[in-house]
């Protein structure tokens, strides 16, 4: 599949957990603190409406949304999501399908080695779209446990795999902390059974783990004690208790559940 079909499948996915709910399920706390099942599509919706304002329209990005960020640095994004949970869920629900459908075919669209504007550098269309299946699959889970389902992992962790790797270095920087100057193994189990890795296979720090579970840690969606993930070398074990791939200050990360892993 390509990261376009990706990026349909894992909004289909979130889409499937909400689209039969009632008004009173969507009020429905999740792990989040202080947010509810529409909290969660909210955010989803207000970040891919900006991404399409970048896609489409560089200047107004610039000129608007930044200025948003400018003007509260530190809530802008609780903000949004407040502002769109206290809509009807029928129109929330239509807004977002429309929006990330247009996201879709505008991302498609951009030309190869063209940059667009972000909160932070600016990335590639394929960037913008790992990011942004990252970002839906990690409400999603909390969607997902919220309702007490399981979302059962797919292929499609690659990309936020791939995304947790790159932003190594993001999580000791947002933390105050110097990056490891040698870089680290991964080694990835996917749901399938093969093996994704990056980096040399003969690094002194090594990650090895299931796809899903290496996805909640790096999305900080699971405590590191509470994942089957074997962490080998010093750094390797610090990172695991600052690993980022999400923008924005350093997250809170999750409690440990009672029992572990």
């Amino acid at each position: 599949m390509s990261i376009v079909d990706d990026l349909r499948a894992e909004y289909d996915a979130l889409d499937a957990l909400v689209a039969d709910l009632s008004d009173e399920q969507w009020s429905r706390p999740t792990p989040a603190p202080g947010w509810t099942i529409a909290h969660q599509i909210g955010h989803v919706l207000w970040t891919d409406r900006v991404s399409l304002i970048a896609a489409t329209d560089p200047n107004e990005f610039s000129a608007a949304v930044l200025a948003v960020g400018t003007a509260d640095p530190a809530g802008f994004v609780d903000t949004a999501a407040q502002i769109e949970a206290a809509r009807v869920p029928a129109d929330l629900l239509v807004d977002w399908r429309e929006t990330r459908s247009r996201l879709v075919d505008a991302l498609a669209a951009v030309p190869d080695g063209a940059k667009l504007p972000w909160f932070g550098p600016p990335m590639s269309a394929t960037s913008m779209m790992t990011a942004r299946i990252m970002e839906t699959w990690a409400h999603g889970l909390d969607v997902a446990d919220a309702l007490d389902v399981v979302a059962e992992p797919t292929d499609r962790l690659r990309n936020v795999a791939h995304i947790g790797v790159r932003t190594r270095d993001f999580a000791y920087l947002v933390n105050g902390r110097t990056p490891p100057t040698a870089p680290f193994r991964f080694e990835v189990t996917a749901p399938g059974g093969q093996i994704w890795t990056w980096g040399p296979p003969d690094a002194s720090n090594i990650v090895r783990g299931p796809a899903l579970h290496f996805a909640e840690l790096v999305t900080q969606r699971r405590a590191s004690a509470d994942l089957d993930l074997e962490f080998v070398g010093d750094d390797a074990a610090e990172w695991a208790s600052i690993a980022q791939c999400f923008a924005g200050p350093p997250g809170p990360g999750r409690e440990p559940s009672q029992e572990g892993h």
